[in-house]
């Protein structure tokens, strides 16, 4: 049975769930094993959807109203509203082709992004009925998908001094090595390089801690410091619970990562199941 690990927000709050879909089964044999819910990444095209049906099962909602985009390592946001439901599934997929983050105010719609290392960030915005998901790796860090999507909430009627975000499993800061040129991009992108940047001089090694990156980005955006949860697990030192592109490659799965509106008491609206 899919296993779903609920993320915590910084605060106390109700009216969303985040969580990310656990690997399951890992096959040492099998880097797609055992819960991969990406289309792109070579996996055998039944077993994604399967993976799918059985996380809107869990939920409560029908097939359709799960929603992920194909990532690019962008900055571009769509806004998932009525208006992109009721169109066709081959205008959705178009809509969502090179779309990293998602932004939502539609009850029974699970928006996600997909990950193997890099940053899941979920937002919600109690007040404004609010939710958003984005995919941060280090190109989309750099120019600051986090602040992007904070702008699309507020088109939406979210104000950043009101969200609350997580963030999902990632690589963490003592494995993620980069090169001198991925540090120059960080620096004249205006990122406190001396903050993030944590260098070994014995090996002439520099490691990037983009979780921090995003929290700036975040606050920068206006987020509340106290607002931003970004405890997480490495996704490279623990590849049995969710998938690392580092560990396992390239073609290999990766982690679902969603966030839903809820009743306060943790159900969907949709049908009142419980959430989790």
């Amino acid at each position: 049975m899919i296993k779903l690990e609920l993320l915590p927000w910084s605060q106390p709050v109700a009216g969303a769930a985040a969580f990310q879909v656990l690997r399951g089964h890992a096959d040492p044999s099998d880097p797609y094993s055992e819960y991969n819910l990406c289309d792109y990444v070579g996996d055998n095209p039944v077993r994604v959807y399967d993976a799918r049906l059985e996380l809107c099962q869990r939920l409560g909602i029908s097939y359709v109203e799960l929603v992920m985009p194909r990532q690019t390592h962008g900055t571009r946001v769509a806004v998932v509203d009525l208006r992109f439901m009721r169109t066709g599934i081959n205008s959705q997929k178009l809509q969502l082709d090179g779309v990293d983050a998602l932004v939502t105010k539609l009850r029974g719609v699970c928006i996600g992004v997909n990950t193997a290392d890099c940053v899941p960030i979920a937002l919600f915005d109690p007040e404004a009925g609010v939710v958003a998901v984005a995919h941060a790796g280090w190109r989309g860090t750099v120019a600051r998908i986090a602040r992007e999507v904070v702008l699309a909430m507020e088109r939406q009627g979210a104000l950043p001094q009101r969200i609350v975000a997580t963030m999902g499993a990632s690589i963490g800061p003592e494995c993620f090595e980069v090169g001198p040129e991925v540090v120059q991009q960080f620096a004249q992108a205006g990122f406190d390089v001396d903050a993030i940047v944590k260098r070994h001089t014995d090996a002439g090694k520099a490691y990037i801690d983009l979780r921090l990156a995003n929290r700036h980005a975040l606050e920068q955006a206006g987020v509340l410091p106290s607002h931003i949860a970004d405890d997480t697990p490495c996704s490279r030192c623990h590849c049995e619970r969710y998938f690392s592109a580092r560990r396992l490659g390239i073609a290999s799965g990766r982690t679902f990562t969603g966030v839903i509106l809820t009743n306060p008491d943790g159900s969907i609206s949709r049908d009142a199941r419980r959430f989790f």
